[in-house]
């Protein structure tokens, strides 16, 4: 199994998109007229800068590349969540020009044929065209989910479901019908839009901007190495550990490969983030260690521990290197009386370090 995990930041979306997949590339199929899914996140109408979809350049620029090598068996495919029209997405986020201009072909899984499925002993009816594939693309957004904590590859392959299968989810829990969605499903590559998901909800709203892109072949891997850079243990995400019972998940060891560094965060995160960025002092921040500190403010939040902190703010970024604040995040402010390694530093350890001190 390979365990590597490779991260990429920047602010050109395409540049990132293409690096991560030429890292990867020695994982394409051996024959060229294989049929491959792009499956990426569309569950509502909605921009991009909202985080809640899939940024339409990440998937433009997949469909470049697998082109460039002679991939031409090519359809994207989405159903957006119950009660919404994945043909308004479509449109909204341009796939129709996309589909032409390259010659591809588009699939709303909301009027695909079903195969009828019952892993672990769960009915469920998958998109036939997807669950016939030859490889599978996945490529979701990371953000939060007022019902299961975080949402990212393992919970964006729901998408492949009939509506009559998403509405059974919920009512089971989603926790273990995604675990056993994803034994019949199961990614040949994650690629995953960590650009600036939302704080709280899938619908978006509440963006933290972290110009940050990953790519991995194993999506549960992925996402409880995920689940960390959102202030969660993998344990906490109730999908991630019903995937570990059913020994989808060995290990948490992952080797993480950097391609680039982050760069000086160019904007302030919005709505409760806003709020939450009360509680900081940032200095030339980076913009992933900055969203970490975020998640791990709102996990304080969300515990209401976070009004403990009046009065103090966490020193972050650059400007602060060679100072010694009270209180400090990440590597650049190593010097501070309290202070949380990592470069980025990681939103877990941040928590632990600020639950330690309140």
């Amino acid at each position: 199994m390979n365990r590597t995990i490779t991260v990429i930041y920047g602010n050109d979306i395409r540049n990132m998109t293409r690096r991560l997949l030429e890292a990867e590339c020695n994982l394409l199929p051996s024959d060229h007229s294989s049929s491959i899914i792009i499956k990426p996140n569309l569950v509502t109408l909605s921009d991009p800068e909202n985080g809640a979809v899939t940024h339409t350049e990440i998937v433009e620029e997949t469909v470049s590349f697998l082109q460039d090598r002679n991939y031409r068996n090519i359809t994207i495919a989405e159903g957006s969540w119950i009660g919404g029209s994945t043909e308004a997405c479509f449109r909204h986020l341009g796939y129709y020009g996309l589909a032409s201009k390259y010659g591809i072909k588009l699939l709303d899984t909301k009027k695909d044929e079903y195969t009828r499925v019952s892993p672990c002993g769960i009915g469920m009816e998958v998109s036939r065209t997807v669950l016939e594939a030859d490889f599978i693309i996945n490529i979701p957004v990371l953000k939060g989910h007022c019902q299961t904590q975080m949402t990212h590859a393992m919970k964006n392959l729901k998408g492949v479901l009939s509506d009559k299968s998403k509405r059974d989810f919920h009512r089971l829990g989603l926790d273990k019908p995604i675990a056993a969605l994803n034994t019949v499903i199961k990614p040949d590559l994650n690629i995953s839009d960590s650009i600036c998901g939302d704080l709280d909800f899938e619908e978006g709203g509440n963006p933290v901007r972290t110009d940050r892109m990953m790519i991995g072949s194993d999506a549960v891997l992925l996402d409880a190495y995920s689940a960390t850079l959102m202030g969660f243990s993998p344990d906490d995400i109730g999908y991630i550990r019903e995937a570990g019972k059913l020994g989808m998940l060995e290990s948490t060891e992952w080797k993480i490969k950097e391609l680039s560094k982050p760069a000086v965060a160019k904007s302030q995160p919005t709505g409760i983030a806003r709020k939450l960025s009360e509680y900081t002092d940032p200095s030339d921040a980076c913009s992933a260690c900055y969203a970490s500190l975020i998640h791990a403010l709102k996990r304080l939040d969300d515990e209401n521990l976070v009004r403990k902190l009046e009065g103090k703010r966490i020193a972050i970024g650059q400007g602060w290197r060679g100072k010694s604040p009270e209180i400090g995040c990440g590597a650049c402010c190593s010097k501070a009386s309290v202070t949380v390694p990592g470069c980025p530093a990681k939103a877990d350890d941040i928590l632990q370090v600020l639950r330690s001190i309140l």
